[in-house]
C-alpha cells in the first residue's frame, strides 16, 4: 500500500511540474459521476456519487456506499470538496481536492448511525470525459477508494 501511495504522489508531482495550461477540471454548472471500489476492514465497499460544480473550485453532491460482507450496510452521504487546481496552478488533466462528508449509515451492525468524514484525493483525466480517481478518507466512513469518473 505504501508503494501505491508513493506512486500516486509521484504522478501528481510529475503532472504539476509539466502543467502548462492551468484551470479547473470542472467549471461551474458541470457534473461528473464517480464510481468504484473502496477498501476497509469490513470488506470491499462499492460506491457511486455525483459531483455538481457550484463554483470553478467547489463541488457538492450525494454519494452512496454499499458493503456486503459479514455485516452488510449502506451509507448515504452528502459531500463537499474544494479543488486546488487553480490555486496550485495544476493543469485540468489532473484534479487535486479535499473535503468533508456527512450522512447516515444503515445496516446489520445495529440500526442507523451518523457518518462523518473527511477526504483528500486526486484524479487523472485520460480524455475529455473519463478519469481515474484515488481518494483517502478518515472518520467513520470507509477510507480508501479507487474508481473512475465520467463528466456529463
Amino acid at each position: 500500500m505504501k508503494k501505491v501511495k508513493v506512486l500516486v504522489v509521484l504522478a501528481f508531482v510529475c503532472g504539476m511540474v509539466s502543467a502548462q495550461g492551468f484551470g479547473a477540471p470542472l467549471s461551474k454548472g458541470d457534473k461528473q459521476l464517480n464510481m468504484g471500489l473502496g477498501f476497509n476492514s469490513h470488506g470491499i465497499p462499492l460506491y457511486a456519487g455525483v459531483d455538481f460544480a457550484v463554483h470553478d473550485d467547489v463541488t457538492i453532491g450525494p454519494e452512496v456506499n454499499f458493503v456486503l460482507d459479514e455485516y452488510s450496510y449502506i451509507t448515504f452521504n452528502f459531500r463537499g470538496d474544494y479543488h486546488f487546481n487553480r490555486l496550485l496552478e495544476i493543469t485540468p488533466d489532473w484534479d487535486v481536492y479535499a473535503g468533508a462528508n456527512a450522512g447516515l449509515g444503515v445496516g446489520d451492525y445495529g440500526g442507523s448511525a451518523l457518518q462523518l468524514g473527511i477526504q483528500i484525493g486526486g484524479r487523472y483525466y485520460w480524455s475529455n470525459k473519463w478519469g481515474v480517481n484515488l481518494e483517502f478518507g478518515g472518520g467513520n466512513t470507509f477510507g480508501t477508494k479507487l474508481g473512475v469518473s465520467m463528466k456529463f
